[in-house]
C-alpha cells in the first residue's frame, strides 16, 4: 500500500511538471483569433499584443 501511494505521488508530480513545462503563457494572456484582419492574426485581449501564424505560447507584450 505505501508503495502505491508513493507511485501515485510521483506520477502526479511528473504530470504537473510536464504540463507546466509545456505551457509558457502568463495568466493574463488570452489570445483570440481575429479573422477580420487576416485568417492567422492573433490578438491578446489582456495586453494588446499581436502575432501572425500559429497561436502564440508566450506573452509577446513589449517590456516597458
Amino acid at each position: 500500500m505505501p508503495l502505491l501511494l508513493l507511485l501515485l505521488g510521483v506520477s502526479v508530480f511528473v504530470y504537473l511538471w510536464i504540463t507546466r513545462r509545456n505551457s509558457t503563457l502568463t495568466r493574463n494572456c488570452r489570445w483570440r483569433l481575429d479573422r477580420s484582419v487576416a485568417p492567422d492574426f492573433w490578438r491578446c485581449v489582456a495586453c494588446g499584443a499581436t502575432a501572425r501564424g500559429r497561436e502564440p505560447r508566450d506573452c509577446l507584450r513589449e517590456e516597458r
